[in-house]
């Protein structure tokens, strides 16, 4: 199933704070820091009808004349799908290349190291 960046951010969304309306997602998005425009509600209830013709959502109730969503795609199924296509995009298909690159680029502290490492171990163990 391929979503556009705005689809993807409307699913993060749908995954936080499900089952909701559209007009609920519009204020989620109204009030997100990161949002530097506002976004008509008319859009959002456009995004939210795309995404349920793609069947990654689906209507589960109703509140008054309000249409309540919930997802039917979980994050990590389209994960799944998204990760090899920006694996090969940005990382030239490489595994190494991407982990390497997360881990010179983030800033990560004591308790994200131990788990990298425990990761690491754990897959080691398995081969």
């Amino acid at each position: 199933m391929k979503l556009s960046d705005f689809e993807m951010d409307v699913m993060q969304l749908f995954w936080q704070h499900e089952p909701c309306t559209a007009s609920q997602l519009h204020q989620l998005l109204s009030e997100a820091k990161k949002n530097n425009k506002q976004v008509a509600y008319n859009t959002v209830k456009t995004i939210v009808d795309r995404l349920e013709n793609k069947g990654a959502v689906e209507r589960c109730g109703q509140q008054g004349r309000a249409i309540v969503y919930q997802s039917i795609v979980t994050q990590s199924a389209l994960s799944e799908e998204a990760v090899p296509t920006f694996m090969q995009r940005f990382f030239k298909g490489s595994s190494r290349n991407l982990i390497a690159h997360f881990i010179k680029e983030e800033r990560l502290n004591d308790e994200d190291i131990a788990y990298l490492q425990n990761l690491l171990n754990s897959k080691k163990k398995d081969m």
